[in-house]
């Protein structure tokens, strides 16, 4: 199993990322999707969620209005889109997989390596 993801970077605040989450040994459909962030110090927090098989999307309140994500299920591939980029929103990003929707961390069983999102 794998999920590599890919598009972090250092951008000025009010500015776009595009995430993308490359997910592979597994049966993509199966499973919650799910982006997390970690900022230095801090616990590691949900930012948004869905099932791969499709329903509604979740956003944590900080993020709401401001990033979307979206899947492609031909490709196996997750999207986080974050528009209006905040300096609080620095942290490495990482998505995963898991076997219930939820925000917490310990139900999901399978994670990327993260990608590094900074915002001055």
């Amino acid at each position: 199993v794998q999920l590599v993801e890919s598009g972090g970077g250092s951008v000025t605040a009010g500015r776009s990322l595009t995430l993308s989450c490359a997910a592979s040994g597994y049966t993509y459909s199966s499973y919650c999707m799910g982006w997390f962030r970690q900022a230095p110090g801090k616990e590691r927090e949900g930012v948004a969620r869905i099932w791969s098989s499709g329903g509604s999307p979740y956003y944590t309140d900080s993020v709401k209005g401001r990033f979307t994500i979206s899947q492609d299920n031909a490709k196996n591939t997750l999207y986080l889109q974050m528009n209006s980029l905040k300096p609080e929103d620095t942290a490495m990003y990482y998505c995963a997989a898991g076997t219930k929707c939820t925000w917490e961390p310990r139900w999901y069983n399978y994670w990327g390596q993260g990608t590094q999102v900074t915002v001055s």
